[in-house]
């Protein structure tokens, strides 16, 4: 068994970004699958008090909050390498992105979603104003960059992503924004991407495994 579990769901967008992280550092792990009822277990609490996913253990380290379980891996398995720059300017161009993938990408596209499919007792208004305003920022921030915080794919893409690529399963289109579409074209060609998968795929392969 891989010493590296990641709790989470196939839909969370929380837990596609730590994925994603694990996968370009080539690291091996085990998904444990944490739907709501396994969130609400004791055993679960034990890791994360707050119920929320994701959750990494990796040995006996317990570590929550997808973005700082981001910075984690970088500082522990890629130390020299491209995530989280060391230079102050650059790395406060990435936590800069870390900040608004936590604050308008998570209440605009996200929270979106979550509305849409999941029923989330929210203002839809208010997460597509949200939404609407933080995709017009990146897409005029993408007009002259290839990614968000450097020349290269930093934990700022990857914190950002997929939230955003899922942005229409919320019902916010993205296609006014050709900058931020060919972003994440961009981070889909990189060679260890893996997609997250849509609702309407998910639940169509929930139903044939029922039937």
């Amino acid at each position: 068994m891989a010493a590296i579990v990641l709790h989470g769901t196939g839909l969370s967008g929380h837990t596609h970004r730590v994925a994603l992280m694990l996968n370009a550092l080539g690291l091996s792990y085990v998904f444990a699958d944490s739907p709501k009822d396994v969130r609400a277990s004791p055993a679960f609490l034990a890791r994360n008090p707050l119920g929320q996913i994701p959750v990494l253990q990796d040995g006996d380290l317990t570590l929550v909050d997808s973005n700082a379980i981001l910075v984690y891996l970088a500082r522990r398995y890629a130390p020299d390498g491209p995530w989280l720059p060391e230079e102050p300017a650059a790395a406060a161009s990435v936590q800069r992105w870390l900040s608004i993938a936590a604050g308008e990408v998570m209440h605009g596209p996200a929270v979106a979603r979550m509305i849409a499919l999941f029923g989330l007792p929210d203002d839809p208004v208010r997460a597509a104003r949200i939404a609407g305003r933080v995709l017009i920022f990146m897409d005029g921030h993408l007009a002259d960059r290839t990614f968000l915080a450097a020349d290269h794919v930093t934990l700022a893409d990857l914190a950002c992503y997929s939230y955003v690529a899922h942005a229409p399963e919320g019902g916010v289109s993205l296609d006014a924004y050709p900058n931020v579409r060919a972003w994440l074209a961009r981070v889909e060609a990189q060679p260890w991407f893996q997609p997250m998968p849509d609702f309407a795929q998910a639940a169509k392969a929930a139903q044939e495994e029922v039937a």
